[in-house]
């Protein structure tokens, strides 16, 4: 597969040790992410899952890949199988695939390979409160975070809620990475801002690759 992946011109930006967003990563792809976004829902909806507290979340989600991440009033948790459908979750497209790999090796992890891909879809609003990546049983290997269609301002703390927090601003094609000593830095969202964006409207949609199992 010929990606092409340096035809646009890109910058790494640092945010820790461990830690870089690379700007633009994903520009020339963009189109094609949003379309096996689109494949992903033929077979697992959209749905806003509950956090074992009650509360429904704002961001409304789905997953690919041989694990997917969901929550309801029994925990935080992968599973094999889409509660929704009680199928397995669709398969991680190809293309994910090779593009969370490639962003990782880029950003200093070499030997990522993602068996998890939560996709999230942010409306005017929606928001997703800090929070620590704990459920995966591999934390050696790093959280790869793709933004496509509306901006977004990235919250990026430190190992303990208390520490401040750093506001990146997300655009389309920008790609998050962090591990390492980084790799339990409490991180969010803030609510997203109104605006249409030609490739997905009025939304965003984020595509987060773990190595989970």
């Amino acid at each position: 597969m010929n990606l092409s992946l340096f035809d646009v011109p890109r910058e790494t930006v640092a945010l820790a040790e461990g830690a870089v967003v690379l700007r633009g990563f994903a520009t020339g792809h963009d189109a094609a992410l949003c379309e096996g976004v689109q494949g992903v829902l033929a077979r697992s909806p959209w749905r806003h899952m509950i956090t074992p507290g009650g509360f429904r979340m704002s961001v409304a989600m789905t997953n690919c890949g041989s694990l997917g991440w969901v929550s309801d009033e029994r925990g935080y948790r992968y599973a094999a199988a889409d509660p929704m459908t009680g199928e397995a979750w669709p398969a991680m497209p190809e293309l994910f695939a090779t593009l969370a790999t490639e962003a990782a090796r880029e950003a200093g992890y070499p030997y990522f390979a993602p068996d998890a891909c939560l996709i999230n879809r942010y409306e005017p609003g929606a928001k997703l409160t800090l929070h620590q990546d704990r459920n995966e049983r591999d934390m050696d290997a790093p959280i790869v975070s793709f933004s496509l269609g509306l901006p977004a301002v990235f919250l990026f703390g430190g190992n303990k809620r208390s520490q401040p927090i750093r506001r990146i601003a997300l655009v389309n094609g920008d790609v998050a990475v962090w591990g390492g000593e980084s790799r339990l830095r409490y991180h969010g969202v803030m609510p997203l801002r109104e605006g249409n964006h030609p490739l997905t409207g009025a939304c965003r949609i984020n595509l987060t690759f773990r190595k989970a199992g």
